[in-house]
């Protein structure tokens, strides 16, 4: 049954608590924006006065030949500044990168019945959550977006547990990204005079969660957000975005040849390209070098977008504070050491708002 687009309450527990998302909502016909998903004028995204990010991407096979020192500045460079960049020649087939977008939109695409088996508050497996929106039960404003999550343990579990129409796909992204993700913090730790040991590395990365992302169509993007302002809590995110963009990244400081602090550019789609950006985890370990970016999407009203990102966290057990050599460098620690455990509680227990998850984590944040 149709919901009423006008009673909020009805709308709510159409596309929230019975499953039916965003999807279902348009797929039930709609010619404007429903009142709860109308953002607040500061949250809407000006795409006329965004600039784009047209920086060419790291080719990534050049780490182990004779450029390797110029990739390694050019990754730093983007960590410490964006927080953002993207990769080619990452080592992940680009066939496969295809069929997993195939395999979104395939997932999406079905009955809600078959989705809602995976609604959080009954699905058959704790490694398997299919929601809308962020937090919708403390958002002032939804998210034009539903997704579907997927929490890494093992292989048999992904196998037996992930929903059969993406599983294979998405292991398979997950394994063979995981070789540049080691790489990649390899890199980032070097920088910063600390050489990790492969348990250290399993720790910083040791649990994995992927997500595929649906935005629906929308009749007036300009009143709507997909995902709204907030970094990420983890370590490094890896983004296979589609081919029709709507990401955007906040400036933290000014930037030559990108934009003046707090304008937003947008990452344009690159074919074959992965986007990483930086997490909360790394800007606490490297004592804030390490930029993680405030970002966020924005919906369309020409076809519907897929992303799917992997989000590679700190096991839940592990402590993480500033790594000793950078704060012996920088004089004093600007983050306290907690149990990671402790910070995922405070992130996802609230609503998405720019970077003030940090501020669980700040030293004396309360006067920041």
């Amino acid at each position: 049954m149709a919901p009423s687009l006008d009673d909020d309450s009805s709308l709510f527990n159409f596309v929230v608590r019975d499953g039916n998302g965003v999807k279902g909502m348009v797929d039930s016909g709609l010619s404007k924006v429903p009142k709860p998903y109308i953002q607040p004028p500061k949250e809407r995204i000006d795409k006329q006065n965004a600039t784009r990010h047209e920086h060419a991407p790291i080719d990534f096979s050049r780490l182990n030949g004779p450029d390797h020192d110029e990739v390694v500045k050019e990754i730093v460079a983007a960590a410490e500044t964006l927080g953002f960049f993207q990769l080619v020649n990452h080592g992940v087939p680009i066939d496969l990168l295809e069929t997993l977008k195939d395999a979104a939109y395939n997932f999406f695409g079905q009955p809600f019945e078959n989705k809602a088996v995976y609604h959080k508050q009954v699905s058959p497996s704790p490694l398997v959550k299919y929601g809308t929106s962020f937090n919708p039960e403390k958002e002032k404003a939804l998210e034009w977006k539903d997704y579907i999550s997927m929490v890494y343990t093992n292989d048999a579990e992904a196998l037996q547990q992930w929903p059969k129409e993406c599983r294979e796909a998405v292991l398979e992204y997950l394994k063979t990204s995981m070789n540049m993700v080691r790489k990649l913090l390899g890199v980032l730790m070097e920088n910063l005079g600390a050489e990790l040991d492969d348990s250290k590395i399993d720790a910083l990365i040791g649990m994995k969660m992927v997500n595929m992302n649906f935005y629906p169509t929308c009749p007036n993007p300009d009143l709507t957000v997909g995902v709204g302002c907030h970094s990420d809590m983890g370590t490094l995110t890896i983004l296979l975005q589609d081919g029709i963009g709507g990401l955007y990244v906040k400036i933290e400081e000014e930037m030559d040849n990108i934009g003046k602090k707090a304008e937003w550019v947008e990452i344009s789609p690159i074919s074959g390209a992965l986007v990483i950006n930086i997490g909360d985890a790394l800007q606490i370990l490297s004592n804030g070098r390490y930029k993680s970016a405030e970002h966020r999407v924005r919906t369309t009203n020409r076809k519907s977008r897929v992303s799917i990102p992997i989000f590679t966290t700190p096991k839940p057990t592990e402590k993480i504070a500033p790594l000793p050599q950078v704060v012996e460098k920088d004089g004093m620690a600007h983050y306290r050491e907690l149990v990671f455990a402790d910070y995922m509680k405070n992130f996802f227990g609230i609503a998405h708002d720019g970077k003030k998850s940090l501020d669980f984590a700040k030293i004396n944040s309360a006067s920041c």
